[in-house]
């Protein structure tokens, strides 16, 4: 048998301790990767499941953020839009027993968009009727909202009045939708 002295022996323990150290390494490196690679592939499905959420959320969002038709106002041209402004607003005013002084069609802001039709109104009648007529005109269709307000009380503030005459100032914007003919 071969003789080994204690140099040969240190060496070749050495060499067999850096070959298990190695192999372990390499056992370790692969174990490790392996890992990483189930978790990768765990995250990529649940963005995949989170995606797909995402995307039916997204159209089902999209679906019921779109207006209905009965929200515009059907007109084929801007003016006659206004028109029907106008003929919806005194129909309002008049189921509330309002007063409509004057009417009239406001050109369109430079922020607004294309579909928007402006109304400046003046009507007289009391506060019961305007909390009506706000609620109408802001919760009904065609939608009409109302971008500013002015109230005025008409004649001298009387003590026995519970209800006085307001003389009012409205500022209305409502949606057209060209009407195809």
């Amino acid at each position: 048998m071969i003789k080994l002295d204690r140099e040969q022996t240190i060496s070749v323990g050495a060499v067999a301790a850096l070959l298990v150290i190695s192999i372990s390494l390499a056992a370790v490196c692969l174990q490790m990767r392996s890992e990483a690679a189930q978790e990768l592939g765990e995250r990529e499905e649940l963005l995949a499941h989170l995606e797909d959420r995402a995307k039916s959320v997204s159209a089902a969002r999209a679906k019921s953020s779109v207006a209905p038709v009965s929200a515009y106002i059907d007109a084929p041209t801007q003016g006659l839009a206004g028109s029907a402004l106008q003929a919806y607003l005194l129909q309002r005013a008049d189921a509330d027993h309002a007063v409509l002084i004057s009417a009239g069609i406001q050109p369109a802001k430079r922020e607004d968009p294309p579909d928007s039709i402006r109304l400046q109104t003046t009507l007289d009648m009391n506060l019961q009727t305007l909390q009506t007529l706000l609620y109408q005109l802001e919760s009904g269709t065609p939608y009409v909202f109302v971008e500013s307000l002015a109230v005025q009380l008409v004649g001298a503030k009387s003590e026995h009045a519970e209800d006085p005459l307001l003389h009012i100032s409205l500022g209305l914007r409502a949606l057209w939708r060209q009407k195809k003919t």
